[in-house]
């Protein structure tokens, strides 16, 4: 996990080697372990790097790395890097370090653009080719590591010049403006979007693009081109069909996935909210024998959903494992210290004050010298884990089998994992491409009725089709939107920059592509049965967890106690402030500084005030 930089131009003077020293200073928080620059001959590409070292951390491990007539800069991780370097041993490569990151160059060579179809990993990187002189920017399927860029066009499809960065910060530093994306911004403020589901590649800043999960560009630095390309597109390679014991072969792939992200040659830690998504990783652990295992975890005694007493029976149930616990408890004063930062590092609009939360979390794992930690993130959205799948899952079921819905339907209720259950579900079902313009019309009519938005601003930025809905013919289908459209994305981007804000590394085993690829090609009963979410997962623990942890009933939103900081003093004053600030700055009306502030939980609907806050705080 690192940083990467860059400048590109067909014009030498403007590939000035001090602005990308300006990068790498600013993301020295990604790599504080050493950083690097490199510059071809022709002065037309110059690299930048910051290391944290996590894989072979001696001197052999420094970026821009160098191998046969290739230049790399890599941010991430290549998991089953010790078998592919069998591989291309093989084939005849050698290898000079004991880095994951010399195999891509070589993969590269070997496999050409198809290496990237080769990795289990997290990764972005920029491959210099000497002999082209071309580079190949990539990023991992799934959008675990961060890419974004700037081009400066002189003409139409030729750039004058072309800065690439793992921040949007980094960009700011060498003088790229801030210039706000008004439909972004309407959108977040509006219905809390902080992703255009039809174009992947915009930010909150029209001028900084993001380069799409399962993407690559190729670059030609002396005339200027670029062309970008999606290189994967989830396709589920193993037919359930073929596979005898699907529980079996879950849990093969799960061991096999977390096993490859203990890879390191430094300290491993878990975070731990109690949820079945995390504890199920502890178990995996436990099941190592690994000598020590340090879990960290954020509490809130007295809160409602505090989830100390889940967290305490996995540990109590473990008595005789090695496992170091670690608790944290931000606090009110925490969150208002530490809110410009927190801002800072995530550069856009964020849902709720769960953010800081596992901003807390991290920050606890460095100081407790662990540098890279395994997370459950990417288990809802692939197993079907939050409460809003189930109506889906049932409207699946009504048209397959009225049996199954009408005992699925009493089982959800009753294990409280279905909130409501209406007319509008039976419509849905029968008539998914109406229900889809229907929820669209519905989002439109809510912005358009939003009422303090400064009517200019509506006017000018509202886009009626960045609020389409997909269409829904099966929990598959739901799946699949959130997972590679719109939602893990934003989840994605809060773990990589509250984990980089503190220098620590997050391996997420469940978004190993194998596995996923295999649980979509599942039908939909392995994730939902008997009344539960994520069933396959469960039944795959429930001999390495306590019952009330596998089979716990309702879905608890990961959160802290927002609400009740959203009325301390300092943060109602920092609250008038950005709704003084949105005003000024013609986003909203005046009139909201007449009404009353509403502070809400971490997951109401309608949280506007916290969307102003984190709204202000970008402009």
């Amino acid at each position: 996990m690192c940083g990467i930089s860059g400048i590109i131009s067909p014009y030498p003077a403007l590939v000035k080697q001090e602005k990308v020293k300006t990068m790498v200073h600013t993301l020295r928080h990604r790599g504080p372990d050493g950083e690097g620059m490199f510059t071809n001959e022709a002065n037309t590409v110059c690299l930048g790097h910051n290391r944290l070292a996590i894989i072979d951390t001696s001197d052999a491990g420094i970026q821009p790395l160098h191998f046969l007539h290739y230049t790399i800069v890599f941010n991430g991780e290549i998991y089953n890097y010790l078998e592919l370097k069998q591989t291309l041993q093989k084939a005849g490569y050698q290898f000079q370090t004991h880095t994951d990151t010399e195999v891509i160059p070589a993969a590269f060579d070997y496999w050409g653009k198809d290496c990237l179809h080769q990795f289990d990993g997290m990764f972005a990187f920029a491959l210099y080719n000497n002999k082209t002189e071309e580079i190949f920017i990539a990023r991992d399927r799934f959008g675990e590591k961060p890419l974004y860029y700037h081009a400066q066009y002189q003409e139409r499809g030729r750039f004058e010049q072309f800065v690439f960065a793992s921040e949007m910060k980094a960009l700011w530093a060498i003088g790229i403006d801030k210039q706000l994306n008004g439909t972004m911004m309407l959108n977040y403020i509006t219905l809390g979007y902080t992703q255009n589901p039809i174009k992947p590649t915009q930010t909150f800043y029209s001028n900084i693009l993001s380069l799409p999960a399962g993407h690559y560009l190729v670059i030609h630095p002396s005339i200027g081109k670029v062309n970008m390309k999606r290189w994967y597109k989830m396709e589920s390679i193993i037919s359930s069909s073929t596979i005898q014991n699907p529980l079996l072969h879950f849990n093969e792939l799960l061991d096999s996935s977390i096993n490859k992200r203990l890879r390191s040659d430094v300290s491993i830690g878990a975070s731990f909210s109690g949820g079945i998504d995390s504890a199920s990783i502890v178990a995996h652990l436990v099941k190592q024998s690994l000598p020590s295992i340090n879990t960290f975890s954020a509490i809130f005694p007295g809160f409602e959903k505090d989830e100390s007493a889940y967290i305490n029976a996995v540990l109590e149930s473990n008595p005789k494992q090695n496992i170091q616990s670690h608790f944290i408890t931000p606090t009110v004063e925490d969150w208002s210290s530490n809110w410009q930062k927190l801002q800072y590092h995530q550069e856009e609009p964020m849902q709720s004050a769960s953010v800081f939360t596992q901003f807390m979390v991290y920050q606890l794992a460095k100081q407790n010298g662990v540098k890279v930690l395994l997370d459950g993130q990417g288990a809802d959205e692939i197993l079907g884990g939050y409460k809003k799948y189930t109506p889906w899952f049932l409207q699946e079921n009504l048209l397959k089998s009225y049996s199954i819905f009408l005992k699925e339907k009493k089982q959800l209720g009753q294990n409280q994992f279905l909130d409501q259950w209406g007319f509008k579900n039976w419509i849905a079902a029968y008539y998914p491409e109406k229900t889809a313009k229907f929820l669209q019309q519905k989002a439109i009519t809510l912005q358009a009725n939003h009422p303090y938005l400064d009517k200019d601003f509506y006017k000018k930025y509202a886009n009626n089709d960045t609020l389409q809905k997909p269409v829904v013919k099966s929990l598959e289908d739901i799946l699949y939107y959130n997972t590679f459209k719109q939602g893990l994305q934003e989840l994605l981007r809060y773990a990589d920059r509250n984990s980089m804000a503190h220098s620590v590394e997050v391996r997420l085993p469940f978004l190993n592509n194998q596995l996923v690829e295999f649980l979509f090609s599942l039908p939909s009963s392995f994730k939902m049965k008997d009344g539960f979410t994520k069933w396959i997962l469960r039944k795959s623990v429930s001999d390495l967890l306590p019952e009330s942890i596998v089979w716990r009933k309702g879905k608890i939103g990961y959160e802290p106690p927002q609400k009740e900081w959203m009325n301390n003093a300092f943060m109602i004053d920092k609250m008038n402030e950005s709704r003084e600030k949105l005003v000024d700055n013609h986003l909203l009306n005046p009139n909201i500084l007449k009404t009353s502030l509403k502070p809400k939980a971490a997951h109401e609907d309608q949280n506007f005030d916290w969307r102003y806050l984190s709204a202000a705080a970008i402009l």
